[in-house]
């Protein structure tokens, strides 16, 4: 996550988290570990996000670790887990991955080239090419829950941003929907401009911070596959 990426990775010690970009998935044995998180990981994220960025917390990760599994059915979700990162990582080598040992954050900016239209909610061309690169994913992992969170910079003010950003967000779902993924995996908000991952006195840090995120969990289906999985071993 830019320039968050070493401090997370060197408070949080043992792989539990793992940053990826641009094609470079580290890998780790998710089976055997488990996911050992919980929430004082989730206090140590949203520490680092509100130490150094001034604003606290982060949506996406946030779901992401209140989604965890635990124990051995939390190592099998999370070895698919890290199947389904390392397959997005190669169909869309700009997009950010934030992986835990259960679940996925993915970050889509300009450098992942999923942007909309100046000032507006809409899609750009190239964003849709790229989204459905994306969709071929999510529809091979069906047992998947996909919260997306839409997020602006800080130019204009709060009241401007946040109905923006949850719009953007809604047009990212809409058009996975007309996709072929099945609405009852989705769920869209906007934060607007409140959770920035990167400084916005700069006009690469703007950049970073309008983005769409999406945290990727594992739905009951799933969940209950890998209790009989973990149970059969």
């Amino acid at each position: 996550m830019k320039n968050l990426n070493t401090k997370i990775i060197a408070l949080v010690i043992g792989g539990s988290f793992i940053m990826t970009s641009c094609g470079t998935m580290q890998n780790v044995n998710n089976t055997q570990k488990g996911a050992g998180i919980g929430a004082v990981a989730g206090g140590v994220i949203g520490g680092i996000l509100g130490n150094n960025i001034g604003k606290g917390g982060n949506t996406a990760l946030g779901a992401v670790i209140g989604a965890a599994v635990g124990g051995a059915a939390g190592g099998v979700v999370g070895n698919k887990m890290d199947k389904q990162a390392q397959k997005i990582e190669q169909v869309l080598p700009g997009a950010e991955v934030v992986r835990t040992e259960e679940g996925i954050n993915l970050i889509l900016d300009e450098s992942s080239k999923v942007t909309f239209e100046y000032n507006k909610a809409g899609l750009t061309a190239v964003a849709k090419t790229n989204l459905d690169k994306l969709v071929e994913v999510f529809k091979e992992y069906p047992d998947t829950d996909l919260l997306i969170i839409g997020h602006t910079d800080n130019v204009g003010s709060q009241g401007y941003n946040l109905p923006l950003s949850q719009q953007r967000a809604q047009s990212v779902k809409n058009y996975l929907v007309g996709k072929g993924i099945a609405s009852s995996r989705l769920q869209s908000t906007g934060r607007g401009l409140e959770e920035p991952i990167a400084e916005n006195t700069t006009a690469e840090g703007r950049a970073a911070n309008r983005r769409v995120e999406i945290a990727i969990t594992a739905n009951e289906k799933m969940i209950r596959d890998a209790e009989k999985e973990a149970a059969g071993k």
